[in-house]
């Protein structure tokens, strides 16, 4: 009878719906959660792991805005330089035509044809200052000393009335575009007679 009992105690019944007392309910109904395992990180680890994904995530966004805009820059760069190459041969094909319009004035001196030299003296000005304004410079020849960079000696004058290497006529004039040489002066160049023959009797 006693065991009937306690069998009855165990089952409750409210508006004929069966319900199983609290003490009967499992364990695994309790409204509070598990505590984390052990092997479980804290919420504070959790915190700070995911502040240094944010960090490493802010730092590599910086680096690829940094490379973006080293690779903007050169491609803008490359740019210009094509474009440059482009203008530097038009200029070295026009350097020609100024050859062609200084020897025409040179070759008509006769006071008949002013008009005719007025006109190629316009038409030359028109053209140097459009390939000057461009970056174009004449190369300073005449009167200087022979550098080998910038001029060309196609002959030597015995001299001692001027100093050595001293420039004292031009053939052609030369051309500089950017600071790179399109061609260089051809010059006529002073030279001390002795000081090659002097120069190699101390070699010896």
């Amino acid at each position: 009878m006693a065991e009937a009992k306690r069998e009855e105690e165990k089952v409750i019944y409210i508006d004929g719906v069966r319900v199983e007392p609290e003490s009967a309910q499992s364990s695994d109904d309790s409204p509070f959660p598990d505590p984390p395992a052990g092997g479980e990180s804290s919420p504070a680890s959790e915190i700070e792991k995911l502040k240094a994904e944010k960090e490493e995530l802010s730092q590599t966004m910086i680096r690829r805005q940094a490379d973006f805009e080293n690779f903007r820059k050169r491609i803008e760069r490359d740019r210009q330089e094509e474009g440059r190459r482009g203008v530097e041969r038009l200029i070295v094909d026009l350097i020609p035509v100024l050859d062609a319009f200084h020897r025409a004035l040179q070759a008509h001196d006769d006071p008949a044809f002013e008009e005719y030299r007025k006109g190629i003296t316009l038409i030359r000005k028109q053209l140097w200052d459009s390939l000057a304004k461009h970056g174009v410079q004449r190369i300073e020849a005449a009167g200087k000393i022979f550098d080998p960079h910038l001029h060309q000696a196609i002959e030597r004058l015995e001299s001692q009335d001027f100093p050595d290497g001293f420039i004292v006529a031009v053939f052609q004039d030369g051309y500089m575009f950017h600071g790179r040489v399109l061609r260089p002066a051809i010059v006529r160049v002073a030279v001390h007679s002795g000081e090659g023959e002097n120069s190699s009797t101390n070699e010896n």
